[in-house]
């Protein structure tokens, strides 16, 4: 429990604009796990099960880094992040933890190493990041 309340005691210290550039650092090598995968699932890149499990693996652990970026003290920080989020809190952590589901149904897709059944669970992540994205996040 005491380290419970350290851990939210340091965010707190945080500055916002850290926050800020944490999540997006988060989400760009979100993008940069994703982005292969999604190539091989809609067939524009030949299909690679080592690549898809081991960025699997990244995006699991990198899907569960960006959310406490959204600290309440950021919500005037230039960023793409929408008023929802903030507004909605309940809808946007829906939203994360469809992302972090579709993301453990992945990994354990990539572990079969079928291509006929790693391919929708890429689809599915990536219908689940464009989801939050079209609902959080200012169009770029």
């Amino acid at each position: 429990m005491v380290a419970a309340g350290f851990a939210s005691d340091s965010l707190a210290q945080v500055k916002p604009e850290d926050h800020v550039l944490n999540r997006q650092a988060a989400m760009r090598l979100q993008g940069k796990y994703l982005s292969p995968m999604v190539q091989m699932a809609r067939g524009r890149v030949p299909y690679d099960a080592g690549t898809v499990s081991r960025n699997a693996a990244f995006l699991q652990v990198l899907l569960q880094m960006p959310w406490d970026g959204f600290d309440a003290s950021t919500q005037r920080s230039k960023s793409a992040a929408l008023p929802s989020v903030f507004k909605e809190p309940e809808k946007f952590k829906a939203a994360q933890d469809a992302v972090q589901k579709e993301a453990a149904k992945l990994v354990e897709a990539a572990k079969g190493g079928d291509e006929a059944t790693v391919k929708p669970a890429i689809l599915s992540l990536s219908d689940a990041c464009n989801n939050c994205h079209d609902n959080f996040r200012k169009k770029q």
